[in-house]
């Protein structure tokens, strides 16, 4: 049976009708295959499966970025055109699709992770140094060098939201660093230059609240805040030891700890300023980076007392806890920064020491912690070793790698 068997008996008025609907219903569907041609030809390029395991890789001399497979262990894009990338840093959306990357020329870009495509560019301040993503998602703040102060932007669109300067009681402005995302819809950050911690509320947006924590100590350089969002600690570069901060207090100030760690040994040239966000937790002990010596201070969880020192290569920049906190991984400033060494959370000794090359910068662990990826500057590599074995497992051609970053990042705080 056809359409034209059912007009038998039918009028020709009715037939007409008929007539007239077969059209239309051609016109429809005709309409509908068009689009869907369309719609997929507009989206043959991009990926259809989850992101859950996959990370960027960041070029720093060419503006690019890699988009990788972390079970394949492969690279799937390359995205170019980000600007300045000699220090940057990365979030990831909630839904693990978009990165969002902190340039140093003060560019924030969003990426597409499944079309290997760049969404959105803004350029929003003169030099940047980091950046965060809110506890729901929506809000995306930047820290800033020049001309200071934090800029807030809409997750989807990129439109600035709030702008929050950094200027002290004097007037004068200050660069900002340690940048962290806290629960409650806040965010918090150091001012270097004023010697300030600053609490920001989002929870209304448009009319930030932000608290000032002054006189924490001389220069605070990068800051860190704990997996379940409780202190905030930021390391300070004008003298010894750490300033923290307990945010869970309904009246927030900022405690010493750590004082004069460094009290009688000699001042080392600082060739690079250890980072504070990849800190480790390992059981009941953090490690953290000593500035200017080499070792690698062990802090007691409960009492933030030091408990011992873990006598190491050179001067620490990344101090990370495998997933699990079973091990510790450490890499080194210039000059020594073509080594990598594993320290054993348990007996605090250091069991095993990598040589992958010039230019260790960055650690990033597989979310469960079976492997670590490691960007090898001077090599044009990034380099994947077993965590147990440390076996090199793989390596990946990438154009003079920094930063590393994996979506597992979008499910915690202060990453």
């Amino acid at each position: 049976m056809n359409f034209f068997s059912l007009q038998v008996g039918c009028s020709s008025a009715s037939q007409a009708r008929f007539a007239d609907a077969v059209r239309s219903y051609s016109y429809i569907i005709l309409i509908a295959v068009l689009l869907a041609g369309g719609y997929q030809a507009a989206y043959a390029d991009c990926l259809t499966r989850g992101t859950g395991d996959l990370g960027i890789i960041v070029e720093r001399a060419s503006g690019s970025v890699q988009v990788v497979d972390t079970t394949a262990k492969s690279s799937l894009f390359r995205i170019e055109d980000l600007g300045d990338l000699s220090h940057a840093s990365a979030v990831f959306s909630r839904d693990a699709r978009y990165a969002y990357i902190f340039g140093r020329d003060g560019g924030l870009s969003k990426i597409d992770l499944l079309c290997g495509k760049l969404v959105q560019r803004v350029v929003q301040a003169g030099n940047s140094i980091g950046g965060a993503i809110s506890q729901d998602g929506s809000l995306v703040a930047v820290s800033n060098y020049t001309p200071g102060g934090v800029k807030v932007f809409d997750a989807k669109t990129l439109e600035l939201v709030a702008d929050m300067p950094a200027v002290d009681a004097q007037g004068n402005s200050s660069k900002v660093v340690g940048l962290v995302d806290a629960p409650g819809q806040r965010f918090v950050y150091s001012l270097y230059d004023a010697g300030e911690i600053r609490i920001a509320d989002l929870a209304d947006s448009g009319k930030p609240r932000v608290q000032v924590l002054g006189k924490i100590g001389r220069q605070p350089y990068d800051a860190l805040i704990t997996p379940d969002g409780r202190y905030y600690i930021a390391g300070l570069f004008g003298e010894d030891g750490l300033a923290m901060v307990d945010l869970w207090s309904e009246e927030p100030a900022a405690h010493r700890i750590l004082a004069n760690y460094g009290r009688g040994r000699e001042k080392l040239p600082v060739y690079k300023m250890p980072h504070l966000e990849g800190w480790a937790v390992a059981g009941q002990h953090i490690f953290l980076p000593a500035v200017g010596q080499h070792e690698v201070l062990v802090v007691d969880a409960v009492t933030w007392k030091e408990v011992g020192r873990i006598a190491v290569h050179g001067q620490p920049v990344f101090v990370e806890a495998e997933p699990g906190g079973r091990r510790v991984w450490v890499n080194f400033a210039h000059p020594r920064n073509d080594t990598v060494q594993v320290i054993d959370a348990q007996t605090l000794q250091v069991i095993s020491t990598l040589k992958p090359g010039k230019g260790v910068l960055h650690m990033e662990f597989a979310p469960r912690g079976e492997n670590v990826w490691l960007s090898v500057r001077d090599a044009d590599k990034v380099m994947i070793y077993d965590t147990v074995s440390f076996e090199l497992l793989a390596s990946l051609a990438a154009e003079k790698p920094s930063g590393i970053f994996f979506t597992a990042r979008a499910h915690r705080t202060g990453l």
